[in-house]
């Protein structure tokens, strides 16, 4: 079967090789690559927050679907502190305040006094918090995996690391005074 722009489903290697196994710049949308970029990133934003309520519901009913991302860092990085977090999220110190104050009420977080500076806390998950996580993580990652069935792993670790970068690139070139 032919796609729109003339090429078959599936491309043979000269034809990856042809155009270095990229998408053109082109789309058919009449974008650039960077405004195609814009738009992807766009739309992904907005799936994701259309989304975030319903994983955060799955860790706990009364979770707000920012707070998931919060308890993701949490459980990659226990310890960390709230200062940590503000500044990893960019936002203020306030807001993470007001948000692990709720995960504390919810059971799902714990704050312990930092040894090492008695002015700070340290946050981890709550056992109860680490499974509840875990259930929706795995949910998600089952999500992602029905979803993208179709892709080889290889596909999308590629997509793992380009965001990765992404991720990176934007956060120093902010940080730069931009």
């Amino acid at each position: 079967m032919l796609s729109s722009a003339g090429r078959s489903g599936t491309d043979t290697a000269d034809d990856q090789a042809e155009d270095g196994g990229r998408v053109p710049a082109d789309d058919g949308t009449g974008l650039g690559p960077f405004e195609g970029l814009e738009r992807e990133i766009r739309l992904l934003i907005r799936r994701a927050q259309s989304s975030g309520a319903s994983i955060a519901r799955r860790v706990h009913p009364e979770l707000d679907a920012s707070a998931y991302p919060l308890l993701a860092h949490i459980a990659e990085r226990p310890g960390t502190r709230g200062s940590d977090l503000a500044s990893f999220f960019g936002v203020g110190r306030a807001t993470v305040s007001r948000q692990l104050s709720r995960l504390v009420e919810l059971g799902l977080v714990e704050r312990t006094v930092d040894p090492e500076d008695s002015r700070g806390q340290l946050i981890t998950l709550t056992p109860d918090g680490a499974a509840r996580f875990d259930r929706a993580r795995a949910s998600r990652v089952a999500m992602l995996e029905g979803a993208l069935a179709t892709w080889e792993p290889e596909e999308v670790a590629q997509l793992a690391r380009l965001l990765g970068r992404y991720s990176t690139d934007i956060v120093a070139w902010k940080q730069n005074g931009h």
